[in-house]
């Protein structure tokens, strides 16, 4: 199990579902991924979701009207109010201005020049995830994007993130915060530009033989990868995501 109790600043630390229907995106989770839920109200009528694997924090979820199911992928930050002036700066469009979420820790969202909507999170009661890198938890992430150039610049000024393209895959670079792995960038005809959430699954194929029956949808066949093999999934809502069976980075 890979536990984590920090996250260097630069590093994925945190996934949030936003659904139309909590109750389903729940029932989903938990036959996809075996996730518990711990329940916490934030408001009139407004009930935020915390994602459990053996009983830690993996992720989370809440229901909106107002905005189209999708995954949200939060950053770790030394200051937020910082890294959201920066990235004004660097051309991105601030969202959501830096606000504190309760004593948990403070956060922003960016758009970022090429389209993609990222979130970015100063701790502090809540790190982020507290289990990474096995089946059922955060295991990798991606950003679909026009233009990797525009991607890799912004973000290597923002972050102080380095990439590398990998030969004969079709453009795809690994993104490196300091000396880890941290993620990737590709370009996907059709798709959106986006952070896409990567989770480890136990059995690929298993998954892809089940998800419809789920009410789900497989949006891609399995595609091999140095660390296993991954599919990309829409869940019955329509929220795109990424299942991965093989090796995890812890």
């Amino acid at each position: 199990m890979a536990e984590r109790t920090s996250y260097a600043p630069g590093t994925f630390s945190w996934v949030e579902l936003v659904t139309s229907d909590a109750d389903a995106a729940k029932a989903f989770y938990t036959a996809v991924f075996g996730w518990d839920y711990r329940d916490i109200p934030i408001g009139e009528g407004m009930v935020y979701s915390t994602a459990l694997v053996d009983g830690r924090a993996a992720g989370a979820l809440y229901a909106s009207a107002e905005q189209p199911p999708h995954w949200n992928c939060y950053v770790t930050v030394e200051s937020v109010d910082e890294a959201a002036r920066r990235a004004g700066e660097l051309g991105a469009q601030v969202m959501a201005e830096p606000f504190d979420v309760l004593d948990a820790g403070r956060m922003a969202v960016i758009t970022d020049p090429t389209g993609a909507a990222l979130a970015l999170w100063e701790p502090r009661d809540h790190i982020g995830a507290s289990v990474v890198n096995q089946p059922g938890a955060l295991t990798w992430n991606d950003l679909v994007t026009p233009d990797l150039d525009a991607a890799a610049r912004f973000y290597g000024s923002l972050f102080g993130w380095t990439t590398m393209e990998i030969p004969d895959a079709g453009g795809y670079r690994v993104i490196r915060n300091g000396e880890r792995s941290n993620g990737g960038m590709l370009s996907r005809e059709g798709m959106p530009p986006s952070w896409l959430p990567y989770f480890g699954h136990e059995d690929l194929d298993a998954l892809l033989g089940r998800v419809a029956e789920l009410g789900g949808r497989a949006l891609s066949d399995p595609v091999a990868v140095p660390s296993g093999r991954f599919a990309l999934f829409a869940d019955p809502q329509g929220a795109v995501f990424a299942a991965l069976t093989g090796d995890y980075d812890d």
